[in-house]
């Protein structure tokens, strides 16, 4: 059984696949909050904004299986199109898993079915729970007072500033891009001025923002 918020289509809005079309899968359930605000002074990730509590979102629900779910985030994709080539000539569609801990439910009967049905599958994951294999594309994003066990993947996306998780922690890390996200609340505009003077100084980050949020689109 897997419980799902919501899946809807839209532009990815940060990182190194901003701008790209993608079904979002958003999983209910996180290990690092439980999403109610009554708890947030108590949980290990504070600043969370993201609403994942539930199933009660557009196309969210319980789906009995593997094949089920993936036919529902099939049915998110337009028809007749094709996403960029750049993804590969062999896949045409690209589903965001996110949450929540998108890594709490995904499992290798879902990507495997995922798969079969022509997506490119990435995952946003605070990256304290091991993946299963063959994932497409890996977006770990730490969080203070938290475990890291994946210490590898294709984008490092680090929200700035957080206290206990500086940038230097993790250069040393095997992904092939890093980047900084200012963190959003009140202080928003300060921690983006922070953010791109850090990448100004240290060129290996770059600065990531939102996209999503200045369009106004989900």
């Amino acid at each position: 059984m897997y419980s799902v918020k919501e899946i809807f289509y839209t532009l990815q809005g940060e990182g190194a696949n901003a701008g790209t079309p993608a079904v979002f899968l958003r999983f209910a359930g996180c290990n690092l909050w439980s999403g109610r605000e009554k708890d947030r002074a108590r949980a290990v990730c504070r600043f969370c904004d993201t609403e994942f509590v539930g199933t009660d979102g557009a196309g969210g629900g319980k789906f009995r299986t593997a094949a089920a779910l993936a036919q529902a985030v099939s049915g998110k994709w337009p028809k007749r199109t094709k996403a960029p080539r750049s993804f590969s000539k062999s896949v045409s569609k690209f589903v965001v898993c996110t949450g929540g801990e998108p890594l709490l439910q995904l499992d290798a009967p879902l990507l495997g079915a995922l798969h079969h049905r022509g997506f490119r599958v990435a995952i946003e994951t605070n990256g304290t729970l091991a993946a299963p294999r063959g994932v497409d594309w890996t977006c770990v994003s730490p969080k203070a007072g938290a475990p890291l066990a994946l210490g590898r993947g294709d984008e490092l996306k680090l929200v700035y500033p957080q206290k206990g998780v500086e940038p230097e922690r993790y250069t040393g890390l095997d992904f092939d891009h890093f980047f900084l996200q200012p963190m959003d609340g009140p202080r928003r505009e300060e921690n983006t001025r922070l953010a791109a003077a850090y990448c100004l100084r240290h060129p290996r980050w770059r600065l990531s923002l939102q996209m999503h949020k200045l369009l106004g689109i989900p």
